[in-house]
């Protein structure tokens, strides 16, 4: 049977919902979901300080970003050497996406030429867009030996996201994925906005998430604004958009003025790409889409901001 470590909150997901969750021996310090897993033993930390304000984290992990590039160190995330020896995995899922979401892949490239006594596959992701998340869920599945699974996952998972509903109103939408600096979503948000029927502004299909001024911001003049840093609850995102609502130029900004804001809790949704891109999906529907009646995610997963 896979001795399954995830690096990764999201791999944790697509794990559990191929049914090999049974697999799993160890997790990251961010893998809380399903609620099963948080038993399981942590393997990561991070080297800054979580609780810090948006600004301050920026500020540290630019400086250990720098300093692992510059000088072969440790990267953002330390790893528990000694569990991950003791824990044995056949198999540990990584990302190769962003080295300051998740451990990188170079961090864990280096731990497991460390590891001794057993033979580890790296199951390496990288999800850019809705098509890239549904090849990682194969690619999982592949790897796991559970190939027919992962053709079922994906298959039920496009099967979803064709029903949700998508406004005809083409509202022109900006996500803000970081207030200090300003940072805007890209990869799969923005796809996911025009599959609602949005038009995403601020931001690059399949790109990389941007810095932008809020001059940017104003010129684009969006109908929506949604707000959800990346990482944050809605606990920790009110206290960003109230920030952010104090600024002059963010009151001005004609979204605001009409309390067009929605805070979304990033942290399971939003900057999840995994099974539940779906319910990211149905959460921007109901945001903007007046024709969705059923609002199931409001109240939990999002909430309307009225400054």
């Amino acid at each position: 049977m896979a001795r399954i470590v995830s690096l990764l909150p999201s791999a944790t997901e697509i794990v559990c919902a191929l049914g090999a969750g049974e697999g799993l021996v160890g997790r990251s310090h961010e893998c809380d979901y399903p609620p099963e897993a948080q038993h399981l033993p942590v393997l990561t930390s991070p080297r800054f300080l979580p609780a810090a304000a948006s600004g301050e984290i920026d500020r540290q992990v630019r400086e250990l970003a720098l300093t692992a590039r510059s000088e072969d160190a440790l990267g953002v995330y330390a790893i528990d050497m000694d569990l991950l020896q003791d824990l044995a995995p056949t198999h540990i899922v990584t990302q190769t996406q962003c080295e300051v979401c998740a451990v990188s892949l170079r961090d864990v490239e280096r731990a497991v030429e460390q590891l001794t006594g057993f033979d580890t596959k790296l199951i390496p992701l990288a999800p850019n867009s809705l098509s890239d998340i549904c090849d990682d869920m194969k690619r999982t599945a592949d790897a796991l030996g559970i190939a027919e699974r992962g053709t079922a996952l994906v298959s039920d998972l496009r099967r979803r996201i064709e029903q949700v509903p998508a406004t005809s109103n083409s509202p022109r939408v900006a996500v803000v994925e970081w207030a200090d600096p300003l940072m805007t979503a890209g990869h799969w948000t923005m796809e996911l906005i025009a599959r609602a029927g949005g038009v995403p502004v601020i931001g690059e299909p399949a790109g990389p998430s941007l810095h932008f001024e809020m001059s940017d911001l104003a010129e684009a003049d969006p109908d929506v604004i949604i707000i959800a840093p990346c990482g944050y609850d809605l606990e920790r995102t009110r206290v960003d958009a109230k920030l952010l609502h104090q600024r002059e130029d963010w009151r001005q900004l004609r979204a605001v003025r009409e309390d067009r804001i929605a805070l979304i809790d990033g942290n399971q949704y939003v900057n999840r790409p995994g099974p539940r891109v779906v319910e990211t999906l149905e959460i921007i529907a109901e945001i903007i889409n007046p024709d969705v009646d059923e609002h199931r995610h409001e109240g939990i997963a999002w909430e309307r901001f009225a400054g």
